[in-house]
């Protein structure tokens, strides 16, 4: 993976360059699903977790759960979720529009004062294509594009994960750029393309 392909993977399609990490323990809160998904869900966060070199813990001391992942079938059963307004401004208005575009799932990431990730609210609407999905595939995916803050654009045209075989695994050069990713010595929010420079020289080490 090279320099210009990381810095894509973190340029937004406005066209600025911002990356940010997780600053703070996960603690994730899995709603909508029964006891087997959600260990294979919390399993999944706890991988990539753990992949990264990062924390997770019991509990956040200012939220309590920072990473919270909803499944659900339509948009409209959002707002009916007891105090979620509270956590994600005008969330009636951006249900209506998410069911409008008949998005099956949406992010939104919150931060701390120094930018780093702080929260993020997973939504996942289980329409056709993604009742289609291994539970485990789908929990994969869910992490690692909750592990980093992405560009909006990335895995738009190729998805993090490869199949080999019947195995669905995390691609290694997406696994080597979260490694990379929370390298201590690297801040844990760039808003400089050159930090593409320095993930891209990490990644390549990382494979010889």
């Amino acid at each position: 993976m090279d320099t210009a392909a990381v810095e894509a993977l973190f340029t937004r399609s406005g066209g600025d360059y911002l990356f940010a990490r997780w600053g703070r323990p996960i603690v994730p809160v899995v709603f909508g699903v029964d006891d087997a998904t959600l260990s294979v869900v919390k399993g999944a966060v706890e991988a990539v977790v753990m992949l990264a070199g990062h924390r997770m813990a019991e509990t956040d001391p200012e939220l309590g759960a920072n990473l919270m992942i909803f499944f659900f079938r339509d948009w409209a059963e959002l707002p009916q979720v007891p105090n979620l307004d509270r956590l994600v401004p005008d969330l009636v208005p951006l249900c209506d529009r998410l069911a409008v575009a008949d998005a099956n799932q949406y992010r939104i990431f919150r931060f701390d004062p120094d930018g780093a990730v702080k929260a993020a609210f997973v939504f996942i609407r289980m329409d056709q294509a993604l009742s289609d999905v291994p539970a485990e595939t789908l929990a994969l995916v869910q992490a690692v594009q909750t592990i980093l803050l992405w560009s909006d654009r990335a895995f738009t045209d190729q998805s993090p994960l490869a199949k080999v075989g019947e195995t669905v695994i995390l691609r290694p050069d997406i696994g080597a750029l979260i490694r990379a990713a929370y390298d201590p010595i690297l801040p844990p929010v760039a808003r400089d393309a050159s930090h593409a420079l320095r993930l891209a020289a990490r990644v390549a080490r990382a494979g010889h």
